[in-house]
């Protein structure tokens, strides 16, 4: 009898094949494997199964796909995700992670061995979500993100407020009534988005960028509170981002107070709802209104205290004598000056009397009548003193019979200034003559 497989996965009788006959017929590997496959496709257990194990040697490629081993302490199972599955995943898989991975199990037809194709992967213990928000966290961290330097302060009394949010829901008629009645002053923009679902993040992230240009003092992004799930828009990078790049302060209103979200730490500012957002971007009217009747009054005080003692001053000033009597601030200066000219007229006086008895004795003098004794008694002391100077000449000296011995140019007034051999100029009255010391 001889078997063949059929597309059904089962094992026929041929017309030829009688159970007498003796021959066996031989498979090739791809009839086996091809069975293999067919099997395993029809078993429903396997066509969609959990295994739970540790990932190893995990590895992604080019294309995208992700090869790694699940593992536990007795065996060990090849796996196996593919680009379009691991598009959904919220988080990277690692070495040493403990996962729940839902999928099938087939063949591998060209190795011949069985693998796991996994089309989910979760944590085990954790779900999905969770753990791709810890590694989001981790990373943004890293990069500095969250650090306080970023942070930017809130504008305490703001002229205009952006809320990114969806445009119908509790969270934006909780944040305008808020607004409106601690603060009437502000105007609230409202910038429109989708905040859950597949197209959430990038909406948000753009009218985030679309509101730098609107001049805000202050912009409030965030939704009403949810499950994880519905959250999760406020846990994408994309939005993390966004926040962190915009130039005007950001306070992240997500959820409720339990909740907390990636950009919850990236954010200038987290509020724990959005009402309390709203809270916070700006102050109470009525007690800016108390403070500025309190400043009122102070101001009013203070006015009326200094206006009491500025009056008490004046009139203590205006009591005194001198503006009774505003002459009497003259009176000594007066005085001073008349005393003044007193002296000065006497000392005048006695410069004068002083300087005309002096003239009157140079007019009575006998020079100033005989000025020609002057020049008289002038003449005779030249005269006299031409005498002397006459006396001293050498010249004369000459004439009466002397001589002035000379060695270069100089007077030898002793024979002890000349040596033999020297050479003298003897000078007489009537030349000189030369001579040399034997």
């Amino acid at each position: 009898m001889r078997k063949r497989f059929t597309k059904q996965s089962t094992l026929e009788l041929t017309k030829d094949e009688t159970p007498e006959s003796n021959d066996v017929h031989c498979y090739t590997v791809s009839e086996i494997t091809d069975y293999l496959i067919q099997k395993l496709k029809n078993d429903n257990l396997l066509a969609n199964i959990m295994v739970k194990g540790e990932i190893s040697n995990y590895k992604t490629y080019p294309s995208g796909h992700s090869y790694f081993t699940l593992k536990d302490k007795d065996s060990q199972i090849r796996s196996v995700m593919f680009y379009g599955y691991k598009q959904n995943l919220k988080f990277e898989p690692k070495n040493g992670m403990k996962v729940i991975i839902t999928g099938e199990i087939g063949i591998y037809k060209d190795y011949g061995s069985y693998q796991l194709y996994a089309h989910r992967i979760t944590e085990d213990g954790l779900g999905e979500l969770y753990v791709a928000y810890e590694q989001l966290k981790e990373k943004l961290l890293k990069e500095g993100l969250f650090d306080d330097s970023h942070k930017k302060e809130i504008v305490k009394y703001p002229k205009r407020i952006g809320v990114v949010t969806a445009s119908t829901g509790a969270a934006i008629r909780d944040i305008i009534t808020t607004i409106k009645r601690r603060y009437p002053y502000c105007q609230v923009l409202v910038f429109s988005t989708l905040v859950q679902g597949d197209l959430a993040a990038e909406q948000i992230a753009d009218q985030i960028a679309n509101a730098q240009n609107y001049d805000l003092d202050t912009l409030i992004v965030g939704r009403g509170g949810g499950s994880i799930e519905d959250l999760w828009s406020f846990n994408e990078e994309i939005v993390a981002r966004a926040i962190y790049e915009s130039d005007v302060p950001v306070i992240s209103a997500v959820g409720h107070e339990v909740d907390w979200t990636i950009s919850d730490y990236v954010a200038d500012l987290r509020a724990p709802t959005p009402t309390a957002a709203a809270e916070i971007a700006v102050p109470s009217a009525v007690e800016l209104e108390s403070k500025i009747r309190q400043l009122n009054r102070r101001i009013t005080n203070y006015i009326k205290s200094r206006v009491i003692e500025d009056r008490t001053r004046l009139d203590n000033i205006s009591g005194k004598n001198v503006f009774k009597n505003p002459q009497s601030v003259y009176d000594v200066p007066k005085m001073n000056l008349d005393l003044l000219i007193g002296r000065f007229e006497r000392v005048s006086k006695d410069i004068v009397y002083d300087n005309r008895n002096k003239l009157s004795k140079l007019e009575n003098s006998y020079i100033f009548k005989h000025p020609e004794g002057i020049t008289k008694n002038k003449k005779e002391r030249y005269i006299k003193n031409i005498s002397k100077l006459e006396v001293l000449n050498p010249l004369l000296t000459l004439k009466r019979g002397y001589a002035i011995a000379k060695s270069n140019e100089k007077v030898v007034s002793s024979s002890n200034d000349v040596e033999v051999g020297d050479k003298l100029d003897i000078e007489f009255d009537d030349g000189v003559v030369n001579t040399k010391v034997i």
